[in-house]
């Protein structure tokens, strides 16, 4: 910009799932792009014959998991995947189509990124995949552009026993470890029921009380999250502080836009 000050432009994903030729583009135009989370995708629940699950075992399996998932019966959705992943290697072969998929996503990111782990990421494989122009951030802070900018990944314990779920004190260490920030960015939203609910699934999904205590706390201007694809409420303030669902990115393809 010409006879002024120069400004910054963030761009923001989450729940990318998969979508990696809109990700190679989510940065265009921005100074640097923030990534919180869920770049695997293992089923997708509108389109049943994408992810790791339906290329292993079919669509009608896959379309049998979702309908037990959906319904919450999570005890027999487990004892289902038990019977067709008998007699197979399962580490193995998640560990094998989840490094296919991390080294497409991870070569779409554009420099520089700044990006978190959701709940069904795979940390210990990250720091394989994550180029120079990648920072990876859980329970850590990076200054952009003059603002602080806080990040922690991972998800809470749900009968859904994604890969990357940690216990409520590990969580709130992470939080607690950020001290004071001007943006907090965390793949789960603080827990409010309005943010929480999925209005397409009709459940609640689990979101953090330590995030809620830490808004309240520190009065970020922003709080930035995911998780929730389809949720009752996508913004809401709690005092001070702009609370934002960046938006499902696997499905919109289009990031969430901050600018100062």
């Amino acid at each position: 910009m010409s006879g002024g000050k120069s400004r910054t432009r963030v761009h923001v994903v989450s729940d990318v799932h998969g979508n990696t030729e809109a990700l190679a583009r989510a940065g265009d135009g921005a100074d640097a792009l923030i990534c919180l989370g869920d770049l695997v995708l293992f089923l997708d629940y509108a389109d049943h014959s994408r992810g790791i699950f339906p290329d292993l075992f079919g669509v009608e399996n896959a379309h049998r998991i979702v309908e037990l998932r959906t319904q919450r019966r999570f005890a027999e959705a487990r004892d289902f995947g038990r019977t067709l992943w008998a007699g197979l290697d399962r580490e193995r072969l998640i560990e094998g189509a989840v490094r296919r998929q991390y080294a497409d996503m991870f070569a779409a990111f554009p420099s520089p990124t700044y990006a978190t782990y959701g709940n069904v990421d795979v940390p210990g494989l990250w720091k394989e995949y994550a180029g120079p122009g990648t920072t990876v951030l859980d329970g850590q802070r990076v200054e952009i552009g003059g603002r602080v900018f806080g990040f922690v990944g991972g998800g809470l314990p749900t009968p859904m026993r994604t890969p990357y779920e940690v216990d409520v004190e590990e969580y709130a260490v992470k939080v607690e470890a950020l001290g004071e920030v001007d943006v907090l960015c965390s793949h789960i939203p603080p827990e409010v029921p309005e943010l929480c609910y999925d209005t397409v699934a009709r459940r609640f999904e689990r979101g953090s009380e330590a995030l809620l205590a830490a808004i309240r706390r520190m009065r970020p201007k922003y709080a930035l999250f995911g998780h929730v694809h389809q949720p009752l409420a996508r913004r809401m303030r709690i005092g001070g502080t702009e609370c934002v669902n960046v938006g499902h990115f696997a499905a919109t393809g289009r990031p969430w836009a901050l600018e100062w």
